[in-house]
């Protein structure tokens, strides 16, 4: 996020703070983190996300970009990473760029990806969860570790760093972001700054392990900020509670229940004849989450049966 700007990007620290994450963390650490790497001329813009990035993009760019998923080091993608096309992406049909209000997008790739140690879902909050409750948090991300350029160089590993998060009033008060910080925002950092995302990081996640067990949600995308790790003007990010139900429609598992118009594809790629995907070792295709409810729900009736047999 550029210093002149309420620019995208936070990196993901900007001097103190900052943990490269090697090959043998990544599984551990971050499965979710992919990035799109897109070359404009000398420069290369690196936004990353889980599944919804933040991104608005026009039509005649997208067919450019390329979904880099299970990376660690940009300049050296092992065999563990997978790269798709985009198929299609939805951007919000609310979003401004004026405000970075609404600021959150999903893509379609062009095919599938298989889950494996480096590359596993998202896990997405609803409305039961109290996420302000949540005190584990991470950042993570490619872009610059330096505000102070005009041109920063981003990151080639992979670095993360831990943040908290601030209460939406505080943040949106006078001395820090006076009525910029909407409902949908989330603020993460620390109050005497440090530690940021900044400058190519839009997009990318806001983590925060569950209070009672060991995964991570997914609870917002890099958005905006002023400048990167600077007292009192923490990172501003997407809140993908808030969002969960637009999500759910634009996937076609949610009856829509507004009256905004059906957001258009900023681009759809042109029918082709894609070849089919190949099975490799013990790795299955990413299913959605309730495909594992409905598999597990035949399972505990089997077992059902079987007990009922048993006492007859």
């Amino acid at each position: 996020m550029p210093s002149q700007a309420p620019g995208h990007g936070s990196s993901t620290a900007q001097k103190a703070g900052l943990m490269p994450l090697l090959p043998s963390m990544l599984g551990q650490s971050y499965p979710l983190q992919h990035c799109l790497p897109l070359s404009l001329g000398k420069q290369q813009a690196c936004g990353c996300a889980p599944s919804e990035p933040s991104l608005h993009l026009t039509s005649r760019y997208v067919p450019m970009w390329r979904v880099v998923i299970g990376a660690t080091q940009l300049s050296q993608l092992g065999p563990e990473v997978q790269v798709r096309g985009i198929k299609q992406l939805i951007v919000h049909e609310l979003y401004t760029n004026i405000s970075e209000g609404n600021d959150i997008a999903l893509l379609e790739l062009d095919r599938p990806v298989q889950c494996s140690d480096y590359i596993q879902l998202a896990c997405v909050p609803d409305a039961s969860l109290a996420v302000s409750q949540l005190t584990d948090c991470y950042i993570s991300g490619w872009g610059s570790m330096d505000a102070r350029c005009e041109f920063p160089k981003a990151a080639d590993i992979l670095q993360e760093a831990r943040v908290y998060l601030i209460d939406i009033n505080i943040c949106n008060s006078s001395r820090w972001y006076p009525g910029d910080i909407f409902s949908h925002n989330l603020c993460a950092g620390y109050p005497q700054g440090g530690i940021d995302s900044c400058q190519g990081d839009s997009g990318g996640p806001l983590a925060c392990k569950d209070n009672n067990a060991d995964y991570f949600w997914v609870v917002g995308v890099t958005s905006w900020g002023k400048g990167c790790a600077r007292a009192q003007q923490p990172g501003v990010y997407t809140s993908t509670q808030h969002f969960y139900d637009w999500i759910l429609v634009q996937l076609g598992l949610h009856p829509a229940t507004t009256a905004n118009p059906t957001p258009q594809p900023v681009f759809t790629s042109p029918p082709t004849q894609r070849p089919r995907p190949t099975q490799s070792g013990t790795m299955g295709y990413c299913p959605f989450p309730l495909q594992k409810l409905v598999e597990f729900f035949n399972l505990l009736q089997d077992l059902l049966q079987v007990l009922k047999g048993k006492k007859a």
